[in-house]
């Protein structure tokens, strides 16, 4: 792997310079000596990504589901949101590309909120979120969430104690809430490993059609794994409810996660013309609750 001049690159390097210097020595290695195809992390039950022809032939069927889901939704009503959180770089926005590609942009929303206004940080905590809930017909997805207070304000000392307590305190009514109303409420989590979150932020950093995805909070994040794998189990024990459960993907093949994450929607939500052998069932070593977590903290 050959890495270009730290002056040519945003945040000064930064991202090749931890790489270089401070990344573990198993992440290096991982990495330095993959394959383009390879699979970094060793716990993953695959060691190649998912052929393309393979996930175009599967995702291609997906898609007709979904815009037969997005047609039944307009005409009875239903309304669904979906939050998609995760590592950074695990694939969030790419999972919501597929789920959003042929469906009309008037009835399915992708809400991506940027930092809070000093209005908004002055309301009530999930209020701006509520402003982006759906409307009968409609579907909204959560590039991130009002689970930034659970994790990056956390990690990054955005938020004090007391309002993390007071947080968690309020999410079982609010999504309760949501469920009471009718909404069809999906958490999915994306999850990838340390030496593949990495290489990815390299790939960033060394493309500049994809260097506006860097941010100082990534920068600032690169040495702080261990106080996100904290702040992540705590907040799946603490809000993986009954009403409102977590789906976990194990992303570090971006293929199989998305193909994961619309399996889990459609199956989620019944509607008119449904085929569930199309759908077919999300893959088990790669899709499941907050347990496919355990040995990536």
């Amino acid at each position: 792997m050959t890495l270009p001049s730290d002056n040519a690159l945003p945040f000064d390097g930064a991202i090749s310079a931890f790489f270089k210097t401070e990344a573990p020595a198993s992440v290096r290695k991982a990495i330095e000596t993959a394959t383009k195809d390879d699979i970094l992390d060793a716990t993953y039950p695959y060691r190649r990504d998912m052929k393309g022809k393979e996930y175009e032939a599967q995702m291609g069927a997906l898609q007709i589901e979904l815009v037969k889901m997005q047609s039944d939704l307009k005409a009875s009503g239903k309304r669904l949101v979906v939050i998609f959180e995760g590592r950074d770089a695990a694939g969030k926005g790419g999972t919501i590309g597929a789920t959003r590609e042929n469906l009309n942009p008037r009835v399915c929303t992708v809400v991506a909120l940027s930092k809070p206004s000093d209005r908004e940080a002055a309301q009530w905590y999930f209020q701006r979120y509520v402003d982006w809930l759906p409307a009968k017909g409609e579907i909204a997805l959560f590039d991130r969430s009002w689970y930034n207070r659970a994790m990056i304000e956390h990690v990054f000392g955005f938020c004090t104690p007391d309002q993390r307590a007071h947080f968690f305190a309020q999410l079982p009514d609010f999504e309760r809430m949501l469920v009471d109303e009718g909404i069809i409420f999906l958490k999915i989590w994306l999850e990838v490993g340390q030496a593949e979150q990495l290489k990815r932020f390299i790939d960033r950093e060394q493309d500049p059609l994809k260097q506006w995805k860097l941010s100082p909070i990534d920068i600032e994040g690169l040495g702080k794994w261990d106080a996100y794998c904290a702040a992540i189990d705590e907040t799946m024990e603490r809000s993986h409810f009954d009403f409102a459960p977590w789906t976990v993907l194990l992303s570090d093949d971006k293929k199989r996660a998305r193909i994961a994450a619309v399996q889990t929607i459609l199956r989620a939500v019944d509607y008119k013309g449904r085929d569930l052998d199309e759908i077919g069932t999300p893959d088990p070593a790669i899709c499941g609750g907050p347990d496919l977590r355990k040995g990536k903290s």
